[in-house]
């Protein structure tokens, strides 16, 4: 059975010289819950959907449809052999380190009881200069980029508890095949992808079903 092996918070932003806003809440670490996660409101006025939770730079992170960010243990050991260092839970930013389910091949507006909150994929997360700079490992966004194991972002359908050890159930999964590595391929690498997402409908953040029209207009136009 799927689980929440961890449950992450930052409680502080860090100062710190590589990160854009001179501050990050990328060191997430684990806490016992309960926590309450709850949709926060839109992108650029809004932190993190987690109770008690921190994010450096709400420009670019937090907000309804990156309320919660999720990341499988599974690929967090898989980079910890790969670089050869430890890598406790939260290490990548992740509130949620789970166990059992597959985050890279979940489709964008598949749904996950999570404790008593319902959550919703709805992107994959792109690395920055502070991921990497966090992380110390030189020529991190291009490695962890051609890897595809991006973790997902979650916007929050129903407001719940969320604890370590609570299951994970899929309680739906939409019919297109729009999964979080082809939306990650498609924003990072593959910008043919794009049009693709819109398959998704809703389930896919607004500025990125904004950025596919603007590349529909510029094509037309070419």
């Amino acid at each position: 059975m799927p689980v929440v092996l961890s449950l992450n918070i930052a409680q502080k932003t860090i100062p710190v010289d590589y990160a854009k806003k001179g501050a990050t809440a990328i060191d997430k670490r684990p806490v016992d819950g309960p926590l309450e996660v709850s949709p926060p409101g839109p992108k650029g006025t809004a932190g993190s959907g987690v109770q008690g939770d921190q994010i450096g730079d709400w420009n670019h992170h937090g907000g309804d449809y990156q309320a919660v960010y999720g990341y499988a243990r599974e690929d967090l050991d898989f980079w910890q052999a790969e670089l050869g260092v430890g890598l406790h839970n939260g290490q990548f930013g992740e509130n949620l380190t789970t166990q059992g389910i597959d985050h890279t091949h979940a489709l964008v507006g598949e749904r996950w009881r999570v404790g008593t909150a319902l959550l919703e994929v709805s992107a994959p997360r792109v690395p920055c200069r502070t991921f990497a700079g966090f992380l110390g490992q030189s020529g991190w966004v291009k490695r962890f980029t051609q890897e595809a194991r991006p973790g997902a972002y979650f916007r929050v359908i129903e407001a719940g508890l969320i604890a370590p050890g609570d299951e994970i159930t899929v309680v739906h999964r939409p019919g297109h095949d729009v999964t979080v590595e082809m939306f990650f391929r498609a924003v990072t690498t593959d910008a043919d992808l794009l049009p693709r997402l819109l398959e998704a409908g809703d389930s896919v953040p607004p500025d990125v079903i904004e950025l596919v029209h603007r590349r529909r207009v510029v094509e037309l136009d070419s």
